[in-house]
């Protein structure tokens, strides 16, 4: 087998399909979402590039907010998880992996039963889902995150995940890993460390 052959086996999307694929994957996000009835927009009718109050009516409604790094190290993760998977394929073929699996995360997160449970949690007693618009920012802060998970050593990848998880439970006494805790096994002491009582 030429050297040729040998790259076109271990490839499954080539040119610019995978980018195609990637933005029909998103526009198929937005359009589900629509039809579940997430606003397409923060119902305040005004966009931010950044939204702090992690309690405030805007949370998940904005471009970008404190959970906006959890999305960046899923993109960590699932670079990691596409090497293992496809240990053979292109960078495309992984990336696009990675949108697949984000884009089928954030269907499901703005299903009602999951923003159900959300609202269990200490800090999204109030949560309603995210706007199209932040859903797709959360997409797009995974690709980043992916992206930095190629181009960086492993060492400072892992580094970056952990120091943006220190950031984000510091400053909002949450991240990545208590939110899934919180919403695989709610833990009422995490839940009044949280809420401060």
């Amino acid at each position: 087998m030429t050297r040729r052959h040998r790259r076109s086996a271990g490839s499954t999307i080539g040119g610019g399909r995978w980018l195609l694929l990637a933005l029909a994957l998103v526009a198929a996000q937005v359009a589900i979402l629509l039809a579940m009835g997430q606003p397409a927009i923060c119902a305040c009718g005004h966009v931010v590039l950044w939204q702090g109050d992690v309690t405030g009516p805007e949370n998940s409604q904005q471009i970008t907010d404190w959970y906006t790094p959890s999305h960046i190290i899923h993109g960590m993760i699932f670079y990691a998880l596409a090497r293992l998977v496809l240990p053979r394929g292109r960078m495309s073929a992984r990336l696009l992996l990675a949108v697949a699996i984000e884009v089928a995360w954030e269907i499901a997160e703005n299903s009602p039963p999951v923003i159900e449970r959300y609202r269990q949690q200490a800090l999204a007693q109030g949560y309603v889902g995210d706007s199209v618009l932040n859903s797709v920012f959360d997409t797009v802060a995974m690709a980043l995150g992916f992206l930095l998970a190629r181009l960086l050593p492993v060492g400072v990848t892992v580094a970056l995940a952990l120091a943006l998880e220190v950031l984000v439970l510091w400053s909002i006494r949450d991240n990545l890993t208590l939110n899934v805790v919180q919403l695989v096994h709610p833990i009422e002491a995490v839940s009044r460390w949280q809420t401060g009582k």
